[in-house]
């Protein structure tokens, strides 16, 4: 009985010449089991004997991958499958850039098309619906704060809620997180044109905008958490999701830019110095049915985006199904999940400081025409102006990307407080000169601010699936939870500035405003982003920032589990 070894392709040569063979058994748990007897394979005459004391012919004819063993007793075991080895293409070490884990162009383009749609619909509601609110459906400044605000929190309320569910779905023939992306767009599509149509009540008109911003908001965000949370599944490589967030963050500014330069030039007609000649009365001013107009067509042009980018999207890209997720058996559940990231010191730290620099950016894109428009003689330049900001933003975004690979993502966040000095500089200085510059100048800090919370959570996510090592499940809650914090701030800072015109006697509609409203627009425009700014780039860049996990630190989970979704 010859001593168990594993089979090797020069077993067939062997046998034919004589010698022993050595089959392949799997050992048993707790110690190795004896092979079978192996059956005699007839021998050439003049052949030796086999080594050992054997008789000729004791070798083995033939032997399958799978062997059967023998008890201690003599009676055969059932046969011990050997597991087949992972796939390949999902045992990448994080931070390894073999081509299994490489993306195309394509599919890199394609992916961020995705995103466009929902930035060319948030373009256009950050720039002009509250002065949509104010001055054409001309609903007071109190509800217009309560559409804002709630509109606000009905989508960060709505992120948990996202990753709830979505962590709890099934993988489709199109993979797990693509329904919800394909699912969302004709709803979310009818809901934002609506949001711009004048309903012919007058009553009731807060109410009607509350509730469709409400339902976009929602319909946003269960389109927006699966469509971030690709990211992770697209590849394993670190430096290939940092590529895909480039690629994604540069369609997603160009999709600013068209939704703010479309819309706004659509729109330019019911706006203007020109509305207020019109008239001879200094106060309130009728709604014109043809900025109903311009606005529903502008309307028409942002909901055909939807179908027509998530179309791209499925046909570009393929969600990567994860085997680690067969092997790691069910994840956490989501408040489980959502417990443990919470307590995640780097998690906190860049929730917390972007919850400032986030609600600084939406005040300064929220009030920017408000004060072009009431606070200053910059009427005629409000398009212009508009386009500067996301036009530099979109530029700047590589030289960004080259940045954080070159000098780290701390030194990278220095670059948001250019936008400091300049805001003030506005407030004190508007004139035509000094606005082009701060809009400059804004756009290249603002570009950096939306990109780096992105480009550092999926490194905050790989540093806490190697020190708790939990099965799959926690990409989504990390992305929805972070997502839900930045809405909600975003909402307390929008609702209470908003708030704060109607305690300073804003008149919507009105050409001139009181000189509170003035003193309050330059306010909100320069002091209050100051400080928001200021405060969230303290808390972030105190301590040690997340690292990419190192090749050798990654070993110790074996294999990859932070890509899949439970």
């Amino acid at each position: 009985m010859w001593a168990p070894a594993f089979f090797t392709l020069g077993n067939r040569t062997r046998a034919l010449r004589g010698f022993p063979v050595f089959p392949r058994v799997a050992p048993g748990p707790g110690r190795a089991r004896r092979p079978a007897p192996l059956r005699a394979a007839p021998s050439r005459p003049g052949s030796r004997p086999p080594r050992g004391g054997g008789r000729p012919g004791d070798n083995t004819e033939s032997v399958q991958p799978c062997a059967m063993a023998v008890s201690p007793e003599g009676i055969p075991a059932p046969p011990v499958d050997t597991p087949p080895p992972p796939p390949e293409a999902h045992t990448l070490e994080p931070g390894s850039d073999s081509g299994a884990g490489r993306l195309s162009f394509c599919t890199k383009v394609c992916y961020g098309i995705g995103g466009v749609p929902n930035q060319v619909a948030s373009s256009a509601i950050a720039f002009y619906l509250q002065l949509f609110l104010l001055d054409v459906a001309q609903i007071p400044a109190a509800q217009v704060s309560l559409v804002l605000f709630g509109g606000k929190v009905s989508g960060a309320a709505a992120d948990p809620l996202a990753g709830f569910f979505i962590n709890r779905s099934r993988r489709t023939g199109s993979g797990r997180l693509m329904p919800w992306v394909l699912g969302c767009t004709p709803f979310i599509a009818l809901a934002s044109f609506f949001l711009w149509f004048l309903p012919p009540f007058t009553s009731l008109r807060g109410l009607w905008y509350t509730a469709l911003y409400c339902l976009f908001q929602a319909l946003a965000t269960f389109f927006q958490v699966p469509y971030t949370a690709l990211t992770m599944l697209l590849t394993p490589s670190p430096r290939e999701r940092d590529s895909a967030t480039v690629y994604r963050m540069t369609l997603e500014m160009a999709g600013t830019l068209m939704g703010a330069t479309v819309h706004g030039l659509i729109v330019s007609g019911a706006h203007g110095s020109h509305r207020c000649k019109e008239t001879a009365l200094p106060g309130q001013v009728a709604i014109s049915p043809n900025a109903t107009r311009l606005y529903s067509i502008a309307a028409t042009v942002v909901a055909v985006t939807y179908p027509v980018c998530s179309s791209l999207l499925c046909l570009g890209v393929k969600e990567r199904p994860d085997a680690s997720a067969r092997a790691s058996g069910q994840g956490l559940s989501f408040l489980a999940g959502l417990r443990l990231t919470v307590r995640h010191p780097p998690y906190l730290k860049l929730v917390i400081s972007f919850l400032f620099i986030s609600a600084a950016v939406q005040v300064e894109q929220c009030y920017l025409v408000l004060f072009c428009a009431h606070a200053s003689r910059l009427h005629d330049h409000v398009q212009s102006l508009v386009i500067t900001i996301l036009v530099s933003a979109v530029l700047s975004t590589p030289m960004w990307e080259w940045v954080l690979q070159r000098f780290g993502k701390r030194m990278s966040a220095f670059g948001i407080f250019g936008m400091v000095p300049f805001a003030i500089l506005l407030a004190a200085v508007p004139t035509a000169p000094v606005a082009y510059v701060v809009a400059f100048v804004s756009g290249v800090s603002i570009a950096v601010s939306l990109l780096l919370p992105w480009s550092m959570l999926p490194d905050v996510v790989d540093e806490f699936q190697l020190q708790h090592q939990h099965g799959p499940g926690l990409e989504t809650i990390f992305y929805s939870s972070y997502v839900f914090f930045t809405k909600l701030s975003g909402a307390g800072a929008l609702g209470i500035s908003t708030l704060s015109l109607d305690f300073a006697g804003y008149k919507p509609g009105a050409c001139k405003q009181a000189e509170q409203v003035v003193v309050t627009l330059k306010v909100l425009i320069g002091a209050m982003p100051t400080c928001m700014i200021l405060i969230g780039l303290c808390i972030l860049l105190v301590g040690p920032t997340p690292k990419v996990p190192r090749r050798n630190s990654s070993r110790s989970l074996g294999r990859r589990t932070s890509y899949s979704l439970a």
